[in-house]
């Protein structure tokens, strides 16, 4: 018998699976995400934490993003 799971396939690079599963393992076992590694830039998985993964991607790009002061040369 064959089981569906429902979920969501991310497409990423390398050093942004890396994150996810970072953010996957820090957190307890009732909320991990990550159903299944499909290869180094495919993962799969759950299809409720969408909207949680895209806050914490962009709270990761807000941190490590430079902008220049104004009035510096």
């Amino acid at each position: 018998m064959v089981n569906a799971i429902k979920g969501i396939l991310v497409t990423c690079d390398i050093p942004m699976a890396q994150l996810l599963i970072s953010i996957n393992d820090s957190m307890p076992n009732a909320h991990k995400f990550i159903v299944y590694m499909l290869d180094d830039t495919h993962i799969y998985v759950q299809p409720d934490v969408g909207k949680m993964l895209q806050s914490k991607l962009q709270e990761f790009r807000d941190q490590n993003t430079y902008e220049k002061p104004f009035g510096t040369s």
